[in-house]
């Protein structure tokens, strides 16, 4: 490719707009857990820093192309690291928002969809929650059947009182703040915190009798938010095979 002079400026100048996207997509997220802004002006944010970022890193190899073998080849590194660091500004929130697209517009995540576990505890932290704590019943239900099958109940061969402390103890081990725990309930509530956005989920666990054995039942609610990209989902099965699931 033939060298013209304004290739170097352009290497430079993409290169502000690369660290301009790098940044805006990191604070997008931090600004909204930080309470600077609301979520969906962060994930306003996040998709402009998105673009941006694609064009930089598009210019960015353009420039480099040009500029290779010239007189500018000192400007070729940095050129070419513009648009590994546009790339990986831009890729990995377009990943998440093609996840975001793909994922079913629900937010509650239950092992038992006919009568799932309530809250107790956490429920004077949700009073300002978006999102009710009340199930959303069979449209909620059918979203998730279709897209998360494998979530059900798991059968324990241990009584309530002895698989409660393990459930517990599983629970503990979870990135999860533990509100409350009845043994003689068979609950255990706790809250779980994005890290990026700073999102809030509540978790409540419930182990009854199943035959000699016992029942757990898990439930994962946003308290924010139309969709959690399958967060919930993540959570429940996680907790799950850590208590024994097979998958």
């Amino acid at each position: 490719m033939q060298y013209h002079a304004p290739y170097p400026r352009i290497a430079l100048i993409a290169f502000g707009f690369v660290v301009f996207a790098a940044v805006a997509a990191m604070l997008s997220g931090l600004g909204s857990r930080w309470g600077w802004w609301y979520f969906r002006t962060g994930f306003l944010i996040l998709t402009v820093a998105t673009g941006v970022g694609l064009v930089a890193a598009l210019a960015e190899v353009w420039s480099a192309l040009a500029i290779r073998g010239t007189p500018a080849q000192h400007i070729f590194a940095v050129a070419l690291g513009g648009a590994f660091i546009g790339f990986i500004a831009s890729g990995v929130p377009a990943v998440r928002i093609t996840t975001a697209y793909h994922m079913p517009a629900i937010h509650d995540i239950t092992t038992d969809i006919d009568n799932p576990p309530v809250f107790v505890a956490i429920m004077p932290l949700r009073k300002d929650a978006a999102n009710a704590a009340a199930y959303g019943g069979k449209a909620v239900a059918d979203k998730q059947r279709a897209a998360f099958p494998m979530i059900k109940p798991l059968i324990l061969p241990e009584t309530p009182a002895e698989a409660f402390p393990r459930a517990l103890a599983e629970a503990g081990k979870m990135d999860w703040t533990i509100i409350d725990a009845k043994a003689a309930e068979g609950r255990i509530e706790a809250t779980a915190e994005t890290f990026w956005f700073g999102f809030k989920d509540d978790i409540v666990v419930r182990i009854r009798p199943d035959g000699n054995g016992s029942r757990v039942d898990v439930r994962s609610v946003s308290r924010v938010g139309l969709g959690d990209m399958g967060t919930n989902a993540r959570r429940v099965m996680k907790y799950l095979v850590a208590l024994g699931m097979e998958t």
